[in-house]
């Protein structure tokens, strides 16, 4: 069953020169792990943005679950997307448990209170992100890792059946960075949540993800299996810098996946021009 899909989908900002988004068929479908990567400026945040109906298309359509996305009422949607942001400013203090809890807004409404059932999955969030002994921990005392797993808990929360990440990564060290990846890759493959996430990170995108859409000046370039999208001469043409690229020695599930090491200037490297893109 295809989760989300978009036809031809274009977005301009205005007084762009060129769309962020550009004729864009892609599709995810239900349970995979999907990831989007691509150069900044290359149209990732806009497109997640499409997709949740954030913006609307200059053209094109962006459906969820077969319907546009226009089309859902925002709670609806939001009972079955959760969403984890590159960035987010806290206003009011909060704790663990109380950010985590916000994720049960949608099914609340503006009269019910949070009953069993709510508490229930705020606590099954905190255990499967295994926060249990930070849920009284101010949210502002957590390191960087620690309130990335908070914001995903809050997600899961909601109990959705489709999780959207942007760069939840961002500025995380190796550990963290592998424990989000596994965590992701778990909620895909054992309970089968539809997972898309944008990042950075190819390697751990080419070892975990089912599926990879490379994304150039708002276009794509390719989209498969990750050994058919990172391969080399792509790479070098969207990043505009030599690399290597080579299997994965394991051991593990990911043994043999593409792993990429840009090469040094030394080696032959490109002049790298500041060749501005339309979206990030």
């Amino acid at each position: 069953m295809t989760v989300l899909a978009t036809d031809a989908l274009t977005f301009r900002y205005g007084g762009a020169r060129v769309p962020a988004v550009d004729t864009l068929d892609m599709s995810v479908q239900a349970g995979a792990f999907h990831a989007v990567i691509g150069p900044n400026g290359s149209g990732k945040s806009t497109l997640l943005k499409l997709l949740l109906g954030v913006l609307a298309p200059t053209s094109g359509s962006a459906r969820f679950l077969d319907r546009p996305v226009a089309d859902w009422n925002r709670r609806d949607l939001a009972r079955r997307i959760g969403v984890v942001a590159q960035n987010e400013e806290l206003v009011f203090p909060v704790t663990v448990r109380e950010l985590v809890s916000m994720g049960r807004y949608p099914h609340l409404g503006a009269w019910r209170r949070a009953g069993r059932q709510d508490a229930e999955a705020v606590a099954r969030a905190l255990a499967r992100c295994e926060l249990e002994e930070l849920a009284a921990r101010p949210v502002s005392t957590l390191s960087g890792g620690e309130r990335q797993r908070a914001r995903l808990a809050r997600a899961l929360a909601q109990e959705p059946s489709t999780l959207v990440l942007d760069e939840p990564t961002a500025s995380l060290d190796i550990a963290h960075e592998m424990t989000m990846f596994e965590l992701l890759s778990a909620l895909a493959a054992d309970d089968g949540v539809t997972v898309l996430v944008v990042t950075h990170n190819l390697n751990l995108a080419a070892r975990y993800a089912d599926r990879i859409l490379l994304l150039d000046r708002g276009r794509a370039v390719a989209e498969g299996p990750p050994a058919q999208v990172l391969v080399r001469e792509s790479i070098e043409r969207v990043w505009e810098w030599p690399v290597h690229v080579f299997a994965h020695p394991g051991p593990g599930r990911d043994a043999g996946a593409p792993q990429i090491v840009p090469l040094a200037a030394s080696s032959g490297a490109p002049d790298v021009t500041d060749n501005p893109r339309p979206g990030s």
